[in-house]
């Protein structure tokens, strides 16, 4: 009988749609992530696999959890992961195989609908009786016919580009891993470089993973290329954006704003400026968390290590870096 650990913070509400798709015989205990390192050591030490969420473990509890076959986050980043251990440990990781990408994806669409058709402020001008204060014909756009440039095409990038078709955009993307032309051609984009990509055009959304290599990607450089009137959205993590950069960017007004759910310590201290700016939308890294997204995810999770008890490779094996 496979022993599964699963560490968590969600509620006792949520963990149940995970772990309704527990195949038979497999024993599976649910425990706070909040445990030491002392609690959790005994409980891994027999595992044979361990779910996360978040996906982050102690070095010492790792080392104990000596049958463990697969380490499988909920979550689709891995950031947190000492990867490099894992594989000194010869323990594979594995993310969420975009079971939430729909949800990061909707979440971005509306971010861009939200800041471009003001929805925030309209709503409060309504409730307050300021019926006519903005506007609109001056200071709201449209999706439909703008150029829009993804960073990252992977799982949550090509819904992005699938849903921009829907309202008219140009999509152009960039990416280390090109997509394969009859894959170009499904989703209507274009690859160009990343220079090429801020500079035409007039929203920019950013999906990828945090590694070294992306880490900063979009930075004082990268932020000075984008048009004075480009929207940049980033529902990825706030490490890939230099945020100190970005707040001096906005408040010189040197693009039109920044819609975010993501920010390089979160939540953000009181005294963050970007809290201040009234050019930028702010969400609670909240993207790829719906109340649908928990039975994707869970299908996925267990789907996944009844394959690896199978003898099968698992899915959605991280990658290094």
């Amino acid at each position: 009988m496979p022993k599964v650990i699963f560490f968590t913070f969600l509620s006792q509400e949520i963990t149940p749609l995970l772990t309704q798709y527990a195949p038979p015989g497999f024993e599976v205990s649910v425990h706070p992530n909040t445990l030491t390192d002392e609690e959790k050591i005994p409980l891994v030490q027999d595992a044979d696999f361990l779910i996360l969420f978040p996906g982050r473990i102690s070095e010492r509890v790792l080392r104990s959890a000596r049958r463990l076959k697969l380490i499988q986050l909920v979550s689709a980043g891995y950031e947190s992961m000492d990867r490099r251990l894992c594989r000194e440990l010869g323990i594979p990781v594995t993310n969420n195989g975009g079971t939430n990408s729909i949800d990061v994806a909707e979440h971005t669409i509306t971010l861009i609908l939200s800041f471009y058709r003001r929805l925030v402020e309209l709503d409060s001008n309504v409730r307050a009786d300021r019926w006519h204060d903005i506007d609109t014909g001056l200071s709201t756009y449209t999706i439909n016919g703008k150029t829009v440039g993804i960073v990252g095409m992977g799982n949550i990038g090509r819904k992005v580009a699938r849903l921009l078709s829907a309202f008219g955009a140009r999509v152009l993307y960039y990416d280390e891993y090109p997509l394969q032309p009859e894959m170009e051609k499904e989703f209507g984009v274009t690859r160009v470089t990343l220079a090429d990509l801020l500079q035409d055009a007039d929203i920019v959304t950013v999906h990828v993973p945090l590694t070294k290599g992306t880490h900063g990607l979009i930075g004082r450089h990268e932020l000075s290329l984008m048009k004075s009137t480009a929207l940049l959205v980033n529902t990825c993590r706030g490490p890939v954006v230099n945020e100190a950069a970005l707040i001096e960017t906005l408040k010189a007004r040197r693009i039109q704003g920044g819609a975010l759910d993501v920010l390089e310590k979160e939540p953000p201290d009181p005294d963050n400026p970007i809290l201040q700016l009234d050019n930028v939308l702010l969400t609670p890294h909240a993207a790829g968390v719906t109340y649908d997204t928990w039975r994707r995810r869970g299908a996925f999770v267990f789907q996944n290590l009844q394959r690896v008890w199978d003898g099968q490779p698992p899915l959605a094996v991280v990658r290094e870096g």
